[in-house]
Formats: structure tokens, C-alpha cells, sequence
């Protein structure tokens, strides 16, 4: 596997961390600023489409959330044992916050990763990786829950300025290939897993990058609502 190189910000400091195949982390990427060409527009609408309220009342303990992007559309479902993660994955979703938002990052036989609201405004590509909510979420990890195909998880900043595992406020990873993704578990917080669509974490994972892991086409966020 290519020799990936990852960067993780703290404060004003930016602590570089390398490794190869699956050494690499899904962490908060801070990247050099540089000015990017961008050559493709995003299409689709960023309103979240309307959706009774009953059907978000309605999702349980282990809520079934349907995500639509223009690679396809997945199935995820929460856990119950990571009830911080869910309830604000839930939040974010049923305010449209996801709707818009890109894949930024793509390692083919490793993870797919998205979340940042940084994603929708393309004049801050030189940002992509480093945006959330404003706020981290405690770790939640659990033993039993690993890094299988089709995991999601939340990324966070590196363990040299986050000791206790943070999560992001937004941002979230899906496995693609457990093999390479092992060495991560204990490590991350898995707040849920693809129960239907998981040949679109393919077609995601083998949209071709740039050096920067970035996708040379977009992979948007069009929804993110209850599963029927």
C-alpha cells in the first residue's frame, strides 16, 4: 500500500505523523496551505428533505439511518452502548448538518472518511479535514466492537494532544478493510456499522485520489435520514 502521511492539529502546532499501509490513523487532517484548482462543482442541494418528526421520535435505542450519497445509498445502525455518539450522529442528521458534505478523504483498502461541514464551501479546501461542530464528544470505547467492514466510527485528533480519545463533533470514518484497519481497535470510538449497502463503501474506496488521499471526483453527503 501506498506510504500515506497524516497530520494532526493542535492548537498552532502541527504534529506530522507517517507511516505505511496500516500504520495510517483517521485522524483531523490539517493541511498545508496552497491554492488547489477546483474543477467540478457540487450539484446537489444541501436542505435536508422533509421528514415527519414522528419518523425521528420513532428510531429507538438502535436507530437505522439511511445515507444517501451520490456514489449510492447505505444503511447504518447505531449502537446502543455508545449512546454519546448516537444521539449526536442523530442530531446532526435530522438538522441536515451531514447534507452537502463530502467524503474529503479515501484510502482504498482502508477507510473512507467525511464529516467535515469545512467539505461545503470549496474556496477552504486547503481546511478539509480540520472542521467539525465546535465541540468533541468523550471516548466510548467498547470492547467487543472492532474495526469490521462496514464500521463507523469517529475520528479524532492524535493521542500526543488528545490522551483521552476525543472524538470529533462530526467527523466519522466507515471500514473498508478490516485487515488493515485491526491495529485501531481499542484505539477509536465504533458507534456503528453498515447493515445494508456495503458495496458502496467499494465504489467509494475505489474512487481514484490525489496525492492527498483527496477524491479527484466528489462523493457527496445528499442525506442522512431515518431508514424506512
Amino acid at each position: 500500500m501506498k506510504r500515506i502521511c497524516i497530520y494532526f492539529l493542535a492548537a498552532a502546532v502541527l504534529m506530522a505523523g507517517c507511516g505505511k499501509g496500516n500504520d495510517s490513523k483517521p485522524g483531523l487532517d490539517a493541511n498545508p496551505d496552497e491554492a488547489i484548482e477546483e474543477t467540478q462543482e457540487l450539484t446537489t442541494m444541501n436542505e435536508a428533505p422533509a421528514v415527519p418528526a414522528d419518523k425521528w421520535a420513532a428510531l429507538g435505542e438502535e436507530p437505522k439511518l439511511t445515507i444517501k450519497t451520490t456514489d449510492g445509498t447505505m444503511t447504518v445502525k447505531l449502537y446502543s452502548e455508545t449512546p454519546l455518539h448516537r444521539d449526536n450522529f442523530v442530531k446532526l442528521a435530522k438538522s441536515g448538518f451531514y447534507n452537502g458534505l463530502l467524503f474529503h478523504r479515501i484510502i482504498k483498502g482502508f477507510m473512507i472518511q467525511g464529516g467535515d461541514p469545512f467539505t461545503k464551501d470549496s474556496t477552504k479546501i486547503a481546511q478539509f479535514g480540520t472542521g467539525g461542530p465546535g465541540y468533541t464528544i468523550p471516548a466510548e470505547i467498547v470492547p467487543g466492537l472492532t474495526h469490521k467492514k462496514g464500521a463507523l466510527a469517529a475520528a479524532r485528533r492524535g493521542d500526543m494532544v488528545n490522551p483521552a480519545k476525543e472524538s470529533s463533533g462530526s467527523q466519522f470514518y466507515i471500514v473498508h478493510d478490516p485487515d488493515n484497519c485491526a491495529h485501531l481497535d481499542g484505539e477509536y470510538t465504533i458507534f456503528g456499522e453498515v447493515v445494508d449497502g456495503l458495496s458502496v463503501i467499494d465504489k467509494i474506496a475505489a474512487e481514484k485520489t490525489d496525492p492527498r488521499d483527496r477524491p479527484v471526483n466528489k462523493v457527496q453527503i445528499i442525506s442522512i435520514t431515518p431508514a424506512n
